[in-house]
């Protein structure tokens, strides 16, 4: 599970999706596939989560991992490349964004 703190030492990427309704499912399973099959046995992998909105025009992925060079080779490796063109076909866009927390907030 994603553990979101502003101390952690770790690289986050928010990638977004977009497509159509009637391809949102396609996509959700290749994603789920991608991450069961290989990228959650990458190196440096930490931890992810898949979000679609209620539209499903839009997935949200989560992804967290111990160094920004992980998470590139892991997009670099021949593996991924094949499965990025088969999602790429999935959807209009998607765009991956390293991000690093710089303020989290709890309820009270």
């Amino acid at each position: 599970m994603p553990q979101i703190a502003k101390t952690a030492d770790i690289q986050t990427v928010i990638t977004t999706f977009e497509m159509t309704p009637g391809t949102c499912q396609d996509l959700l399973e290749a994603l789920e596939e991608a991450y069961a099959r290989f990228i959650s046995h990458q190196p440096g992998f930490i931890a992810a989560g898949l979000h679609v909105n209620d539209a499903q025009t839009r997935i949200v992925n989560y992804s967290q991992w111990s160094r920004r060079e992980d998470f590139q080779a892991m997009l670099r490796s021949d593996e991924m490349r094949q499965r990025n063109r088969h999602i790429n076909e999935l959807c209009r866009s998607f765009e991956p964004v390293m991000v690093d927390v710089v303020t989290t907030f709890d309820s009270a």
